[in-house]
């Protein structure tokens, strides 16, 4: 009887230190991520060049930061957004695989005036969401703020980095 529950209970032993070490994972992949500013982004009303909103932005312009985007982050202020920057303007593809914020999409062409809005995209949505025109800049707000600012196709925006000492 020995021979047998001996194996065994080493056997119960390895297990939970197995599950143990898995939870430790799972801990490390919910951490926060914390916006970083990295820029200010307005957007003005054209004709009468009116201030619509400041932005404190996160720029994402490598491949790793355009893959990632807002991924695994829990919330975002409504004056912050991740602005993302592609090295020749082309039709775009966006998902929210991975989101757990609700976000509007706002398009731009390289002269940083809207080419198409979406709306209130539905966290961890996998469902392509494309930009329908040429792009050059994608702009990620909180759902619902396109609607709150009224946003035209006319609308441009202008972004200046911080300067790094």
């Amino acid at each position: 009887m020995k021979k047998i529950l001996r194996p065994l209970a080493w056997c119960v032993l390895v297990l939970s230190l197995t599950q143990c070490g898995d939870k430790k994972q799972d801990v490390n992949l919910t951490r926060t991520i914390d916006f970083k500013k990295e820029g200010e982004l307005t957007l003005t009303r054209v004709p009468t060049d009116s201030l619509i909103v400041t932005l404190d932005i996160e720029i994402a312009e490598d491949d790793y930061a355009t893959q990632t985007g807002l991924m695994y982050r829990t919330s975002m202020k409504e004056d912050q957004a991740m602005l993302f920057i592609f090295e020749k303007e082309s039709p775009l593809s966006f998902h929210m695989k991975n989101t757990a914020i609700p976000l509007d999409l706002i398009f731009f062409d390289q002269d940083l005036r809207i080419v198409n809005v979406l709306r209130d995209a539905k966290p961890y949505d996998q469902t392509p969401l494309y930009s329908g025109k040429p792009a050059k800049y994608v702009l990620e707000v909180n759902a619902g703020l396109v609607a709150k600012w009224k946003l035209l196709p006319i609308d441009q925006a202008a972004f200046s980095r911080l300067t790094t000492d």
